[in-house]
């Protein structure tokens, strides 16, 4: 977990301020200074003990704040359970039993509870903890700025209308980017988060075995890859939930997914597909030669997304337990 200062991408400041714009104007770096002192201290060593613990958690809590910040926007409605009011989004269908990390910003909360009580808001939690996985699994380090509220409802419905699909064409994907206020070089940024982690075999198996409907494989993807990964997830549904790789450095934040890409060896249908645009195809190749490039904007569209419709103010609420609305 110890990395050298000289490796750190760290995202100047100066280069991120103006996206601020993407968010409210109440958000602010220094929201929790007086309120929280540790704040960032107690949730550093909350994910970093999670990580250590595990290091797939790290690609879990990026999913999880992707997850929340397109559904409604960042106002922490993926963590909350099912109500007498409503039905959460746990178990939308690109949620059920795949999205992950509830334990830690759980046990970062109760922590952040007995420290400073009902001050800061689950969805600053997973905000910050979420930048913090990513830079303690080798990826940049970016500034966030805070004060995000936590929504008083959830939407199972829209988790399942929102959230871009494996199985969707590039266009579907591409428009539910844009119906967010990101844009397609964020789209391809934020693809690279595919970086870290695994899938289930159910996400892909299809290009495995029965692309065509007629039984053969995906003729794009790499023969060797094909081979490996039908050793993985075999013709059979008890292997639907097995899990494979996105590339060959999983535990790190790297740039290895897009030379995956430009090789044919992407292992999602949706993430090869970024290489049968032109204009996705262009930024994949600058990102598989340049990291730092991709570093800087992958952080740009973190912050980005970390703005989506959130609620400052006196809108939503600061809940006490991140999984119930007070």
């Amino acid at each position: 977990m110890n990395r050298n200062a000289s490796t750190f991408f760290i995202i100047p400041f100066f280069c991120l301020l103006s996206l601020l714009a993407f968010g409210s104007s109440q958000l602010d770096y220094k929201f929790y200074d007086n309120s929280c002192p540790n704040l960032s201290k107690i949730i550093r060593y909350g994910v970093w003990s999670a990580i250590a613990n595990e290091t797939r958690i790290a690609a879990s809590l990026l999913r999880l704040h992707f997850h929340d910040c397109f559904v409604n926007g960042c106002e922490g409605s993926i963590l909350l359970d099912d109500s007498s009011n409503f039905t959460g989004e746990k178990n939308a269908f690109p949620n059920r039993n795949s999205v992950r990390g509830f334990e830690v910003i759980d046990a970062i909360k109760q922590n952040l509870e007995k420290a400073c009580p009902s001050t800061v808001s689950c969805t600053d939690i997973l905000t910050l903890a979420t930048r913090d996985a990513v830079f303690l699994s080798g990826g940049p380090f970016w500034p966030v700025s805070l004060g995000r509220r936590d929504g008083l409802t959830a939407s199972e419905a829209s988790a399942n209308t929102d959230l871009p699909s494996p199985f969707e064409p590039l266009e579907n994907i591409t428009a539910k980017f844009i119906s967010k206020g990101l844009d397609v070089k964020d789209m391809v940024a934020l693809s690279g988060g595919h970086t870290i982690g695994f899938a289930q075999c159910s996400t892909f198996k299809q290009r495995l075995f029965d692309f065509d409907g007629a039984g053969n494989p995906d003729p794009i993807l790499d023969a060797a890859l094909l081979g490996n990964l039908r050793g993985i997830c075999p013709n059979q549904d008890n292997s639907d939930t097995n899990l494979a790789p996105f590339d060959s450095t999983s535990a790190k934040f790297d740039n290895s997914y897009f030379k995956s890409l430009a090789n044919n060896s992407g292992l999602l249908q949706s993430d090869q597909a970024l290489m049968g645009d032109n204009k996705t195809a262009a930024v994949v190749l600058n990102y598989s030669k340049f990291p730092f490039l991709f570093m800087r904007d992958f952080a740009s569209s973190m912050v980005k997304m970390g703005n989506i419709a959130v609620l400052t103010g006196q809108d939503g609420e600061i809940r006490k337990n991140c999984r119930v609305v007070n």
